[in-house]
């Protein structure tokens, strides 16, 4: 479903002495962000003090003086903060994501009885789904236009059809309407969730890159939560919902408005020959220590792989491209078919069961669950490796479905039971927000060529909408027809060939920089 960071600093009394300056003209380039000027790494300065001939007394004790490790470990822990704007603007894209998906979770019905097909299942699923059918358009679409555009333009191109999508479906008034404006918008996000992976792998510094990614997740819980609660209102009016799509076009001005000065991939500058404005770029963001080292790397990698810009869809079937399109593909597959979309369906029901009647309360509970676990893959990523966090959530999810399995088809106690339905509906949510949520959406970028990264990405997503669409649409029959047992029983089983799966076939790329793992695969070097 969702593919879907928040950043720990270990010194948080430690913001009180930082001192950020703002500097009136920047030495090595005119065309510097606004972004970096502001958000640069604070720089220490040289203090020089007169030396006292007067010696301590004897009585008093001399503080010790802070060493050179320990200032260095606390200047690491800011490597972070020049980079984090930039992604933070990306990432809205999937706040984005997250709100159209919480925005037609309740007001679906004042919108049926509104324009005129109250009671029609299929329309009623239509105006959902035809959200999908622009995403899986959108991710196809998104790899080459992105190797031509570059990552700033075509997230500014691409909030158009969010933007406009927004405003017909809030001006609809008839069910033509509606399915237009929703389509826009499902072909904006489809471009945009590609995006953003990719956009904050290539800019995040190495040691960052996995808390940094996990603002895509992050952003989606954010935005579902947002739309759950301005959605309260619309139990009591039934006009409601268009003053939420009205709400949903200003995140789309935000993003356009905020890539104005975000920062462009390096790589993309130096793929398309803009050198001097790549170093400009990895100067600012990473520090000028990386620029020499950067270039280098990038360079490697074009001499190895070709120096052709845009890449072909062919390309994938060629190794290694075709290892890394097939785990992004199967990885996708796997998380659709280990249930999150039907946990979230069902999950209402479940509260209900326990005397939680309102849909949003219910919905609510669950974003913050959702947003909770991707608070801590934040914080365990780049600690853990994304390995260890995919094959452990996948585990979780195993035990929670099975958990629930044994709550509703064993003779327990009524009470019991929903409390364990409960527990093990919670416990699912988490385990996939701390790694198959935002490590999938991730790990793919990482192992991708510089050339063909954008496309693969567009693969696997378009592999994700369509699983997406088969899970919601094939749901509930099979629940009425096998009952929840049974199909629970087959989300945790495909939740453990997942964990098995990303045993065997996914490798580590923690703290190691895009060109290294690229290289290393070039050269079928073990990465595990």
């Amino acid at each position: 479903m969702w593919v879907t960071n928040t950043v720990l600093l270990h010194h948080p009394n430690a913001l009180t002495r930082l001192t950020f300056s703002y500097p009136t003209r920047i030495a090595h380039s005119r065309k510097t962000s606004s972004f970096s000027r502001f958000f640069r790494s604070p720089k220490r300065k040289k203090r020089v003090t007169t030396l006292s001939t007067k010696k301590p007394d004897d009585d008093h004790e001399i503080s010790p003086v802070p060493s050179v490790e320990k200032l260095e470990k606390f200047s690491a822990d800011l490597g972070w903060l020049s980079a984090f704007p930039h992604v933070s603007v990306a990432s809205m894209a999937n706040f984005l994501f997250g709100y159209h998906i919480g925005v037609m979770n309740g007001p679906i019905v004042s919108i049926a009885r509104e324009l005129g097909f109250e009671g029609n299942s299929i329309l009623e699923g239509l105006v959902v789904s035809i959200f999908i059918a622009g995403a899986f358009i959108g991710s196809i679409v998104a790899g080459p236009l992105v190797d031509k555009f570059g990552y700033r333009r075509t997230f500014q191109i691409f909030t158009i059809p969010l933007i406009l999508g927004a405003l017909v479906s809030a001006q609809a008034h008839s069910l033509d309407e509606i399915l237009c404006g929703r389509f826009l918008v499902g072909l904006g996000i489809g471009v945009n969730t590609v995006l953003v992976p990719i956009y904050i792998s290539e800019v995040a510094p190495t040691k960052y890159r996995g808390s940094l990614g996990t603002l895509c997740q992050i952003g989606t819980c954010l935005g579902i939560i947002f739309s759950l609660l301005l959605g309260i209102p619309a139990e009591d009016d039934p006009h409601w919902w268009r003053t939420m799509l009205y709400v949903a076009s200003m995140p789309g001005f935000l993003l356009a408005l905020g890539m104005q000065f975000a920062v462009e991939s390096p790589r993309w500058l130096c793929k398309v020959g803009r050198l001097d404005d790549a170093k400009v770029v990895i100067r600012n963001i990473w520090g000028g220590s990386e620029v020499e080292k950067a270039v280098e790397g990038f360079q490697s990698v074009m001499k190895n792989s070709g120096s052709k810009l845009n890449s072909r869809w062919v390309e994938l079937l060629d190794k290694p491209h075709s290892r890394v399109a097939f785990i992004g593909g199967s990885l996708f597959v796997l998380q659709q078919f280990a249930g999150i979309n039907g946990v979230l369906y069902f999950s209402s029901l479940t509260f209900q069961n326990v005397g939680i009647t309102s849909g949003a309360q219910a919905s609510l509970y669950v974003g913050v669950t959702n947003f909770a676990g991707a608070l801590c893959a934040s914080y365990l990523i780049d600690k853990q490796g994304r390995k260890k966090l995919l094959i452990g959530s996948y585990l979780g999810m195993a035990v929670s479905m099975f958990l629930i399995v044994y709550s509703v088809g064993f003779p327990l106690d009524e009470d019991l039971s929903q409390s364990l339905s409960i527990l093990g509906t919670l416990m699912y949510i988490f385990s996939f927000a701390i790694g198959a949520g935002p490590v999938t959406g991730l790990i793919i970028p990482e192992l991708s060529s510089n050339r063909t990264r954008g496309k693969i990405m567009g693969f696997s997503f378009s592999v994700h909408w369509v699983c997406n669409f088969l899970v919601g649409l094939f749901f509930l029959d099979l629940v009425e027809k096998f009952g929840v047992g049974t199909v629970y029983a087959s989300f945790g089983s495909v939740s453990l060939l997942a964990a098995a799966f990303s045993h065997l076939f996914t490798v580590e790329t923690k703290g190691r920089s895009l060109e290294e793992i690229e290289l290393s695969l070039n050269s079928r070097d073990d990465l595990s």
